[in-house]
């Protein structure tokens, strides 16, 4: 397994669907966060493979996936209709929960869900259907709102993120976060716009995604386990 410094890095295929991820864990991990990317992106993106190294910093173990084979990757180029199709994706997600259960590396470490757009709805869904695994989600600049009645039975702590130049976003988030049931935040990221382009924008998102996984993930396992 390749290593870099106190980072253990592999590539990993999981089944039925054949999915391609990269799993990274560090040292002594804590928890580990599922990456749902949203429409037209990868587990590559460089935005998320940010997020990803600063939640690594604190100890968490990260997935990046891509919720697609190449096939149906090559499929919605053409189409654009696999993206947004919610179930499917949150099928995959839960499919990758399940097999990082069963992973001996990680194998009860407490998980959690970062969705982005439609990814993010995906998380939430697959966060309902899967109650008992899943400790917390974050959604950036996500469509939340595309989960639809998914959001009343998510009972796992909820954030979502949103630019604040991302003016109809940021208003489907709030519709989301009145249907949500469970202990949830909104936060606003000044002169952020979509992809958090701007500079110090993805910094904040990833500071804010990073203390509440730490909050929650943590305490929720140890509460489970009676520790």
């Amino acid at each position: 397994m390749p290593r870099t410094g106190q980072l253990s890095e592999r590539s990993v295929q999981i089944p039925p669907a054949g999915l391609i991820g990269d799993l990274t864990i560090p040292a002594d991990a804590v928890g580990v966060i599922i990456f749902a990317h949203g429409s037209g992106s990868s587990r590559l993106s460089s935005r998320n493979r940010f997020v990803a190294s600063i939640f690594q910093e604190g100890k968490m173990a990260t997935l990046l996936l891509d919720l697609l084979s190449a096939e149906e990757e090559q499929i919605d180029l053409q189409t654009r209709h696999l993206r947004f199709d919610i179930g499917l994706l949150a099928n995959r997600l839960v499919q990758a929960t399940r097999w990082l259960a069963n992973e001996s590396s990680i194998a009860g470490l407490p998980a959690g869900y970062f969705g982005a757009s439609t990814g993010a709805a995906a998380a939430l869904v697959a966060a309902a259907q899967l109650p008992s695994s899943t400790r917390a989600v974050v959604s950036r600049g996500g469509r939340p709102d595309l989960a639809g009645e998914a959001l009343h039975k998510v009972n796992a702590p909820t954030l979502l993120i949103v630019g604040g130049h991302d003016y109809s976003v940021i208003e489907l988030n709030r519709e989301a976060l009145n249907e949500l049931h469970c202990e949830k935040r909104l936060e606003i990221v000044p002169g952020a716009t979509h992809l958090f382009e701007e500079p110090g924008t993805l910094d904040q998102v990833a500071s804010l995604a990073n203390t509440w996984f730490h909050h929650h993930l943590p305490e929720r396992f140890q509460a489970r386990s009676g520790t």
